[in-house]
């Protein structure tokens, strides 16, 4: 059974930054696309970015292209989010999935495409 765990969030103020982590189990982790995605309270949950299962491409909404990078350690099993120059808005639960296929060669950003999903972690950023 997939378990995704995310670690990491916490309050940091607007222009800092976090690392989020995100430890797998019970699945091929390397086979897999991940993504993480957010959550605000009373909002949809949305994406954020995603990383193929080689680690080579990655992928990012427009509102944190430029400011958050995703990597991934197929070694360690574990999928992060470095979030760099964090605003407000950013403020959420956010949350690790896997793409429902495996080595899927192509890119997603539609929530129901993904499995998995760990409990959150919450990020909150003050201004």
């Amino acid at each position: 059974q997939v378990q995704l765990v995310e670690s990491g969030g916490g309050l940091v103020q607007a222009g800092g930054s976090l690392r989020l982590s995100c430890a797998a189990s019970g699945l091929t982790f390397s086979a897999y696309n991940m993504g993480w995605f957010r959550q605000a309270p009373g909002k949809e949950r949305e994406f954020v970015a995603a990383i193929s299962w080689s680690g080579s491409s990655t992928y990012y909404a427009d509102s944190v292209k430029g400011r958050f990078t995703i990597s991934r350690d197929n070694a360690k099993t574990t999928a992060y989010l470095q979030m760099r120059n964090m605003r407000p808005e950013d403020t959420a639960v956010y949350y690790c999935a896997a793409d429902r296929t495996a080595r899927s060669s192509t890119y997603t950003s539609r929530a129901h495409d993904y499995a998995g999903w760990g409990q959150g972690t919450q990020v909150t950023v003050s201004s």
